[in-house]
């Protein structure tokens, strides 16, 4: 921004006396002292119950401080707040807006005004006035406008945060990193938040001007800004575009040619550009990691402490009840038969702030799950809900807890289906939530929430229900309950190692027979893909046979996918469903286990020359490569790279053929126009599979000074 402009004269005589003609923001000494150094080129930008200070400029007659009184007036909206600047060493009430100079500010042509807000100020945009009055004239000015953010370094705001290193790295880091898969299979997805991108601070003030809220009252909504838990809120329900002109629209299926993939997502910004300048028409698409994303740029740069969280095995309970069903035909085929679902992992957001509506034992983390899932006073925002208040089940806590609470520790009842009776059943009261993860503070180690949100759980014994012939079973969708216990009869299913495209997936079927007579069982498997979101696709492969267990033997089941068996059906991080169902054939007893895991994709080499660190609008090369890991050549080989921020089109390697351990490459020369964290993304695909094959990102921190 110009660090000095003109002033506007909007009323009063101004001949023959002191007349403002400049205003200098002293953005650089400001923007330092306020922590918002890269926020905005356009705006002063300052956070709250924290000086600031201008210069005003004077022409014609030198100001007299003995005859011409200043007053400085704040608007915002229809609301003003007018304060006589002083010449007091003391701020004055703290509740309210005050100014000052030091003698050593004045001089005949020009003061420098020291301005405080108070504390719990509104988040907002805001417009100065001057006047300047004497005991017969007064003549007023606009002096500019000026951007008002929390202050987590303040002790007395709601948002205060204690630990430089904790603001560090939930207000000013602009990387992030997200964990998806399942719990067997980890993968790391770096993220840029990009809050120091040219207007993603205007965009984001934009996105409350636009809001439901502030369209039926504007007041009213600029008074209430100044509470977080209001905040977190409103926007909250502004990054989906299900009530209102939000930024992004959710898709879980079909064709995203008509937008983008949420996959291919890698920066916030990208998207809150893509919004503002399309007259707030919604971003196509998103996915819950996406929504996370956007939402934690959306409260940093208002000055709200936020960090995305991964829950994997995240139910979705609409009903309340606490349990999730699952439905398996008699031959092990997950069934689409249930409202609710368990998401193989699920992300959203959690912010830091003091909870005055509830008291101090709320303080601290909430969530906020801008994810588009269940309504909450009628819109669709989850939030906040204070952490501890899941943990501790406090379930009554304002806002959205049960519904949290079941995210994260829900039972799974898995129940066997045939002809339309539950045949066996199956409770699980430890996968739900199995693991919670956010980046460590400072690092990019998973730091472990799972404690903070899951108290020790009351033990249930996880085991198989069944019916036999003379009950008849329970029609699905029944309450009545099952029948009689499991006659000793068990089965676990365990995944060997993490599996890989082009490798064998490795299972054993471990089946305990915990009576005193030896049995005949039919083993029953089946493995097929699905989404993470629980969308399952058809099976691709099947199998069966006959087993003869001994009195009291465990037996160990060992089976083998190949390749061969999956490649037309899998790529890259697909998630699969395998489960097993042993089957007494004497008395219909049957024993149900299942797992779900994802496939590793094969690994993109990308090396940039010089190192990870570049500089600004200097051009760098980077060399990005595949090996063919496969078993077989590969037709129609298309390495593809990316790079908002960095490259201005996607680059692309082709071959038509590519044979097993053979490489393609592709040299980009990067450079990039603003500092801050970008990410390079590389794709590879071939035309034998309708997907992405393998996908990588790799972080590039782009630094503002010179060799």
């Amino acid at each position: 921004m110009d660090f000095v402009q003109q002033s506007t004269y909007i009323c009063g005589a101004e001949e023959g006396h002191c007349q403002l003609k400049l205003v200098n923001y002293e953005a650089d000494e400001n923007h330092i002292s306020h922590e918002t150094q890269g926020l905005s080129r356009k705006h002063l930008v300052v956070r709250r119950g924290k000086p600031f200070k201008i210069t005003l400029m004077f022409c014609g007659r030198p100001w007299n401080p003995l005859m011409e009184i200043l007053f400085l007036e704040v608007w915002l909206g229809d609301m003003s707040e007018r304060m006589r600047v002083q010449f007091s060493d003391e701020w004055r009430d703290p509740l309210r807006w005050s100014a000052k100079v030091y003698q050593s500010g004045i001089h005949p042509k020009s003061v420098t005004i020291h301005i405080c807000s108070p504390v719990l100020s509104s988040v907002a945009l805001y417009e100065l006035l001057l006047h300047i009055e004497t005991r017969h004239n007064r003549r007023t000015y606009v002096v500019g406008t000026f951007i008002l953010l929390c202050n987590p370094w303040l002790q007395e705001d709601p948002v205060y945060m204690p630990l430089d290193a904790h603001i560090e790295e939930y207000i000013k880091s602009d990387y992030g990193l997200m964990y998806i898969g399942t719990p067997l299979n980890i993968n790391r997805r770096p993220w840029s938040f990009g809050q120091y991108e040219p207007g993603v601070l205007e965009a984001c003030l934009q996105l409350l001007q636009v809001s439901p809220q502030h369209q039926k009252d504007k007041n009213e909504d600029y008074a209430l800004r100044a509470d977080p838990v209001y905040l977190s809120r409103v926007l909250c329900a502004m990054v989906n575009c299900n009530d209102d002109l939000g930024i992004l629209m959710g898709k879980w299926q079909g064709s995203y040619k008509d937008g983008v993939k949420p996959t291919d997502w890698s920066s916030s910004a990208d998207i809150l550009h893509h919004w503002a300048s399309s007259n707030c028409s919604p971003v196509r698409y998103g996915q819950c990691w996406v929504f996370a994303s956007v939402l934690c740029t959306v409260m940093r740069v208002l000055g709200i402490p936020s960090r995305v969280v991964t829950v994997f095995n995240a139910a979705h309970d609409g009903d309340g009840s606490l349990s999730i069903e699952e439905y398996y035909s008699s031959t092990g085929e997950k069934l689409n038969l249930s409202k609710d679902s368990i998401w193989n992992f699920h992300v959203w957001l959690e912010c830091w702030m003091r909870r005055p509506d509830l008291g101090s034992g709320f303080d601290g983390w909430q969530v906020v799950d801008p994810t588009p899932q269940e309504k909450s006073a009628g819109i669709f925002c989850c939030g906040p809900c204070p952490v501890v208040a899941i943990q501790q089940h406090c379930l009554g806590a304002p806002f959205d807890t049960p519904f949290i609470h079941a995210s994260v520790d829900a039972d799974i009842v898995r129940l066997i289906v045939r002809d339309g009776l539950v045949v066996g059943r199956k409770v699980n009261t430890e996968a739900v939530g199995q693991l919670i993860y956010t980046k460590s503070v400072g690092s990019d180690r998973p730091e472990n929430l799972t404690p903070a949100y899951k108290s020790r759980k009351i033990e249930k014994p996880a085991t198989m229900m069944m019916v036999n012939k003379c009950s008849g079973g329970s029609s699905l969708g029944g309450s009545s309950s099952l029948g009689r216990s499991s006659q000793g009869l068990e089965v676990s299913l365990n995944i060997e190692g993490v599996p890989s495209m082009g490798d064998s997936i490795i299972m054993c079927a471990t089946v305990t027979n915990q009576s005193n007579s030896p049995r005949v069982l039919m083993e029953y498997l089946n493995a097929q893909l699905k989404e993470f979101n629980s969308g399952l696709q058809e099976s691709f492969w099947r199998m069966s046979k006959k087993v003869h267990i001994k009195a009291g033997e465990v037996l160990k089941l060992a089976h083998t996918i190949p390749p061969s068996e999956y490649e037309a059906y899998l790529a890259g991080d697909d998630i699969v469903n395998v489960a097993v169902v042993i089957k007494d054939m004497k008395t219909d007893e049957r024993a149900l286990a299942a797992q779900e895991f994802n496939i590793s994709s094969p690994q993109i080499t990308i090396e940039i020359e010089g190192g990870d660190s570049i500089r600004l609008k200097e051009k760098q090369k980077a060399q990005v490569s595949f090996i063919n890991t496969f078993s077989k050549t590969l037709n129609g080989a298309v390495l593809t790279v990316e790079g908002s921020g960095l490259l201005e089109d996607k680059q692309q390697a082709r071959l038509a053929l590519l044979k097993p351990g053979e490489k393609i490459e592709k040299q980009v020369s990067i450079m990039a126009s603003s500092p801050g964290t970008k990410i390079l993304t590389a794709t590879f695909s071939h035309s034998d599979c309708p997907s992405v094959v393998s996908r990588s990102f790799h972080k590039v921190s782009v630094k503002n000074e010179k060799h």
